[in-house]
């Protein structure tokens, strides 16, 4: 029973990390190019590497889960083996997501405190 548990996980959580980072990937571009205005290419090569870092860590983290599986003894228990592996790897995907949503606003926030702060500098130069 474990081998139709494994056919039936690792697709499934193939094609959810796939499917939720390629949206990240897109719908995140905007954030990621709003804190490098100046340098459209360096902000599409951070996507690609926050992306294939999110790949290998899901689908590795997915791939490790393997090794701890209990011997799957009948279709309920395949059932909530699978709900459960499939339902850690979600709660990870949510977590990783915004724990980068924090650490963007954060380095945002910085910047937008640095440009702030340099510009009211420059201000005061001006009318001195």
């Amino acid at each position: 029973m474990n081998m139709i548990a494994y056919i039936i996980y690792l697709p499934f959580t193939y094609l959810i990390t796939v499917r939720v980072g390629w949206l990240f990937f897109r719908n995140g571009a905007t954030y990621i190019t709003d804190m490098f205005p100046d340098d459209p290419g360096t902000a599409q090569a951070v996507n690609k590497l926050l992306l294939t870092g999110y790949y290998l860590l899901n689908l590795g983290y997915a791939t490790i889960t393997l090794t701890g599986w209990e011997e799957v003894t009948s279709w309920q228990n395949l059932v909530e083996v699978i709900a459960h592996k499939l339902g850690t790897i979600l709660m990870i995907l949510s977590l990783l997501h915004y724990q980068n949503l924090l650490v963007i606003a954060w380095i945002s926030a910085r910047r937008n405190k640095k440009s702030g702060f340099s510009n009211h500098t420059q201000t005061k130069n001006q009318t001195s």
